[in-house]
This record gives structure tokens, C-alpha cells and sequence, in this order.
């Protein structure tokens, strides 16, 4: 059995990285492309229902890694040597990262199993398998020489993509081991990390707007930030202490829609999540944006919609976070309208990107999320997941303000 402790290291994606609110930039980041990529196949539910079911999995037990099918964000990583390349679903809300969904693992000189299992469930879909110690590449130099990597005997629901690279809380790992279930499983940012490969124990991520169903239109940064990919300086907020949004990439923010219609009053705690495709509020939240939008709802794609008239006296939302406004205009606030027929829409539909949480209490208990600031969001700002700082840093891009959709 190896000490947990002697394989601590740190990875990191091509993103932004900074640890105070001055934008600490590296004179070389270390990026790795990103491919977002449409699976409309999934598992016959809507993008809301997709969220919802993720979110629900996050919140029932910690030692859950859960991912949206819809929406994939891509890595190309390789294991082993000889090197055998996987595509694994860059992920916020997990933090353990397995293979084998699709394509085999096999066991090469850098091998060597655990004894553990390992086993998850997921919003759908689920996996299990055994745990091994191996060498993993990222790409442009992150190499990990001994990164703990779940390996699959069973799974379900990953069609086309071979498992997960999971860069949230080290935390989350705790319980996903068995015997061994106390012990937390170092992220691949840890050991990249300890390991020296990194001058920070941070990840910066910057995703762009889709313009097609597959599409290499992100990039996360490992260990620094990528001054390319934002614009003006990173603004930081500390991880939020609330219960339970705290386990995650969780913030405290008040939201209003336009100049005069509060959403979140008062500071409220939510997620900062990748795997999770809209921007989702609690039942009230979203009862007073639908109400101030005058937005319908439509039965087959699963999400509200805007007449032309109510689309083009659409206001901006705006997310004060720590001392800073961050807007996120109107055209933001829609689904892609080159894709509406991904999601079972008509091409010249409006569809909104805000929708309901709403997940009830007896279903989770202890569920203090208002929020889920999610992919469509995070296509308007480049985001940094600061772990040896506890804090979360968010900046304008270029797409901020785009009518791109």
C-alpha cells in the first residue's frame, strides 16, 4: 500500500490562475486545448433535465462525480508507457479523474494497482472500478509521474469520450475508495503542483461560445494565466463558508435583473460549475426572473422562450460578486440559435439559458445552492480555481458583450 501523502501533486488546465485581485500573470502558462463537443444522443432527457439530474448528485452525497452529456468540454490526456490516449470530460464539480468508459486501460511499466475499488454514481449513468497508480500527460510538459486514476470495469452513459479529468475540490475525493475511504485522492492539479510542475496550485479556464456541434474553442491553464484569454484584470472572491455549496467551486453573489429588479438581495451562496450547461437559480430566484421577462416555457425543449418583442426588451443581469458587477447581457441569456435544433427546437426559436433549479428539499434535505453560475455562463468569463488561496477569480473576455448568439 503507497502513502497518499508521497504522491501529492499538483495539474492544472489552460485557464485563468491568479491569487489575490491583482492578476498574477506567469511569464510561460502552461495551456492545453479544450474540445467542446455535442452529444444530442444522451439519455433522451432535456438540457434542464440533464442539470437538474447532475445537481441533484452533487448535492445527495460528497463522494459523487457527476457530468452533463449534452455539453462536453474535451482533454486529451495520455496514460501509461507506451502511452495509451484518452478523452476525458473536463469537470469542476469532481475531482477524480478515471478512464475506461470506451477505450481499455492497460496496464503498462508505470503501472501499479492500489488494492481499492473504486465506484460512482453519477445524475445518470454510473461507474466502478478499481484504483491504480500511473504516469498521466496532459500535454505541453504536465506530466504526472504517479497520479491516483480510477480505471472502469463497468459504466454507463459515456459514450464516445473514455471517462473524467476532475479539477474541483481535492475534498470530493473523500469516501469514493473503498476500503480506503477517508483518505483523500491528490487532483491531478495537486500533484502537478507538489511535483514542482507548476508554480501555482490553481487552474484558469476559458471557454468560448459554441459555433458548431464539435468545436476546439476552449483552453485551460495550469499554474498561471493565459493574458490572452481575458481582458482587464481578474477579479478575486473567496470560496463561500456556506454549507454546502463550500464542498465545490462555491461563491457568494447578489444578482438583479436590469437596474431594478433584485433577484438575490442579499449574498447567496451557489456553484461555479463546468459540467452543468445553463445558469440555474432556486424556484424563487427564477420566479422573479421569468415574471420580469414575461418569458413562456416550451414543453419539448425543456426551457423558457421569448417572443421577438420580449427578446428585444430583454435587460442585462447583473452578478455582484465581492465588490464587482459582472453583466451578462441579453444575447448571453439565450441558447445558441444555431444549435436550436440540437435540443429539439425550431431554428428561428428564442430559448432562454436561465431556468429552474428546482430541486425539491425531501429529495436533498441539506441543499443550500441558490445558484449554479454554469457553462453558459462561463462562456461569457474567464474563470480561476485558486486552491491554495481558497478563492475563485472571474474576468471580462471578449465574448462578455458579443452578440454571438
Amino acid at each position: 500500500m503507497f502513502t497518499r501523502n508521497s504522491l501529492l501533486a499538483t495539474v492544472s488546465l489552460a485557464f485563468v490562475v491568479a491569487a489575490s485581485p491583482l492578476v498574477v500573470v506567469r511569464d510561460s502558462p502552461i495551456s492545453v486545448p479544450l474540445i467542446k463537443r455535442i452529444n444530442p444522443r444522451g439519455t433522451g432527457k432535456t438540457l434542464l433535465e440533464r442539470d437538474r439530474a447532475r445537481i441533484e448528485a452533487l448535492h445527495r452525497r460528497t463522494n459523487i462525480d457527476v457530468t452533463n452529456e449534452l455539453f462536453q468540454y474535451i482533454v486529451n490526456i495520455t496514460v501509461g508507457d507506451p502511452p495509451t490516449e484518452y478523452s476525458l470530460i473536463l469537470d469542476t464539480g469532481s475531482s477524480n479523474t478515471w478512464v475506461g468508459a470506451t477505450k481499455p486501460y492497460t496496464p503498462t511499466s508505470t503501472s501499479s494497482q492500489t488494492g481499492n475499488s473504486v465506484a460512482f454514481t453519477y445524475g445518470s449513468g454510473d461507474f466502478s472500478g478499481t484504483e491504480f497508480i500511473d504516469r498521466v500527460d496532459l500535454g505541453n510538459g504536465l506530466v504526472i509521474e504517479m497520479q491516483g486514476l480510477g480505471v472502469a470495469n463497468h459504466s454507463d452513459d459515456f459514450e464516445g469520450v473514455d471517462g473524467i479529468l476532475g479539477i474541483g475540490p481535492v475534498d470530493l475525493t473523500i469516501g469514493s475508495l473503498s476500503p480506503d475511504s477517508t483518505t483523500p485522492i491528490p487532483t491531478v492539479t495537486d500533484n502537478l503542483f507538489a511535483q514542482g510542475t507548476i508554480p501555482e496550485n490553481l487552474v484558469a479556464v476559458s471557454f468560448e461560445p459554441p459555433s458548431s456541434e464539435i468545436d476546439t474553442n476552449g483552453v485551460v491553464t495550469f499554474g498561471g494565466v493565459d493574458p490572452t484569454k481575458f481582458t482587464g484584470g481578474i477579479h478575486f472572491t473567496p470560496k463561500t463558508q456556506v454549507h454546502n455549496s463550500t464542498l465545490w467551486w462555491g461563491i457568494d453573489q447578489t444578482l438583479t435583473y436590469g437596474n431594478s429588479t433584485p433577484i438575490f438581495a442579499e449574498s447567496t451562496a451557489g456553484i461555479v460549475d463546468t459540467g452543468t450547461s445553463l445558469l440555474l437559480l432556486n424556484p424563487d430566484g427564477f420566479a422573479i426572473y421569468q415574471q420580469a421577462t414575461g418569458a413562456g416555457f416550451d414543453e419539448t425543449v425543456g426551457l423558457i422562450s421569448f417572443t421577438p418583442e420580449q427578446f428585444a426588451a430583454l435587460e442585462s443581469l447583473f452578478f455582484h460578486i465581492n465588490g464587482v458587477t459582472f453583466e451578462f447581457t441579453a444575447n448571453a441569456q439565450i441558447f445558441p440559435r444555431q444549435l436550436n435544433t440540437v435540443i429539439g427546437g425550431t431554428p428561428d426559436g428564442i430559448y432562454g439559458i436561465v431556468a429552474n433549479l428546482g430541486i425539491p428539499r425531501p429529495v436533498v434535505p441539506v441543499f443550500n445552492s441558490a445558484f449554479v453560475n454554469g457553462m453558459a455562463f462561463l462562456e461569457r468569463f474567464y474563470s480561476v480555481y485558486d486552491t491554495t488561496n481558497n478563492q475563485i477569480g472571474l474576468a471580462t473576455t471578449s465574448f462578455t458583450f458579443s452578440d454571438f448568439n
